[in-house]
């Protein structure tokens, strides 16, 4: 077996540079909801000191004096970069595995220049999208990643590496600090620490019962990755989700029954599109809201209730029916709301069920194909169709002042060539 793992670098930053050639070399940085804090930075914002989940208020001013540029998060936009991305991978491999919005393992099995394959992936990524990536290239998944480790941190490489020869794997991986290796988190990196194993290399040479009678048998099986025996294969079709969360901190406190019913509402619908997705029915809905943890002067509550349905369902108007009721059961006055969020599981696939003895088949085909017509008109970019309950000013939507247009999803955001 041979897996190629293409990361793409920065890539928040990266999306926002398609259709800004001008911030192409200044330092950019992606905030969180409501432009909290830095969660996507490029590698010029990282020379200049800032670091991942810092307060922007707090480097704001030093920053964008010294040229860097920030934008509020825009999901739109990272979403339909990331699937152009795995539909060119899927043009370029036969097997290809999502392993996150930015990052994909290839099964590469057979080929005769593993190399020449990933400067061909970066070439054409970047030519075809405009995203740069770093390909690694193991007899494992982990190899892989460690391969990419190579890739992104040593210039030389020109963002490809290949491990598949034993000797280039043993060099890289004493260099490659334990904690870096994939699945070992901070607190089993004190661990190994303690026991003398401070790199890749130590861990890849540790004997694997020692391994899985002080840790774990997952930690097992990354030891025998790093050997260069394949433990973790290709998935090539992602897990069924067992409960989809929708939540989002308001812009501003909220204390009124209809914002927080607006917000709710809203909140179910996006759910209940990722459930149509998913092509799943669900019988469990919940609502949960709580205030700001970090207002001390404020009154404190979390309210968290669960609506079990009468038979399993992803028609939008059902779970909004059930929302309304729990919103009003968690509701407090003279409370000062900060987050809500919506939550759905108890997942069922179509037709392996029980049906509600009260809805004919009609009103079940007539519900779907409902449902089927507005997510197509909500994914066209044209407009978008909402349900009166989720309300129209949104004042207590999330605060996005410096967020990019939607280049590639919106008609009316499209850029336009002169």
């Amino acid at each position: 077996m041979t897996f190629a793992l293409v990361d793409c670098n920065s890539f928040y930053a990266s999306c926002e540079r398609i259709f800004r050639p001008d911030i192409k070399k200044r330092p950019v940085v992606v905030l969180s909801n409501n432009d909290g804090c830095v969660v996507a930075l490029s590698k010029e914002a990282k020379q200049l000191g800032i670091k991942m989940c810092e307060p922007w208020f707090k480097i704001e001013k030093s920053f964008l004096k010294k040229g860097g540029v920030a934008f509020s998060s825009n999901y739109e936009l990272y979403a339909d970069v990331s699937s152009r991305v795995m539909q060119t991978l899927e043009y370029l491999a036969p097997e290809v595995e999502v392993y996150s919005i930015d990052e994909a393992f290839l099964d590469i099995t057979g080929l005769r220049d593993y190399e020449e394959f990933g400067y061909q992936c970066k070439e054409t990524i970047d030519r075809w999208v405009g995203i740069p990536v770093c390909v690694g290239i193991g007899p494992t998944k982990t190899l892989a990643k460690v391969a990419n480790y190579g890739a992104k941190h040593y210039p030389a490489t020109k963002g490809v590496v290949d491990l598949t020869g034993e000797d280039r794997r043993k060099k890289l991986m004493a260099l490659m600090p334990v904690r870096e290796v994939w699945g070992v988190g901070s607190r089993i990196n004190k661990k190994l620490n303690n026991l003398g194993i401070k790199t890749a290399l130590d861990l890849a040479e540790v004997d694997t019962k020692l391994i899985k009678r002080k840790f774990s048998s997952v930690l097992e099986r990354t030891v025998m990755e790093l050997k260069g025996y394949p433990c973790i294969g290709l998935e090539q079709q992602p897990k069924t989700k067992k409960q989809i969360v929708v939540s989002r901190t308001f812009s501003k406190k909220v204390n009124d029954l209809d914002s927080i019913n607006e917000a709710v509402s809203d909140y179910a619908s996006r759910a209940c599109e990722k459930l149509r997705r998913e092509d799943q029915y669900c019988k469990m809905v919940s609502v949960f809201m709580r205030t700001n943890y970090f207002r001390k002067q404020d009154q404190q509550y979390h309210g968290f209730r669960s609506y079990k349905l009468f038979s399993p369902t992803n028609d939008t108007r059902d779970i909004l029916n059930a929302t309304r009721q729990l919103t009003k059961q968690i509701f407090k006055t003279d409370i000062n709301f900060n987050k809500a969020g919506v939550m759905l599981s108890d997942f069922y696939d179509e037709d392996v069920y029980q049906g509600d003895l009260f809805r004919t088949r009609e009103e079940r085909v007539n519900s779907k194909e409902l449902m089927k017509t507005i997510d197509k008109i909500n994914s066209s970019g044209v407009g978008k169709i909402t349900f009166a309950s989720q309300g129209i000013t949104k004042s207590w939507s999330m605060r996005r002042l410096l967020k990019s247009p939607r280049y590639l999803t919106s008609w009316e955001e499209m850029p336009i060539v002169r």
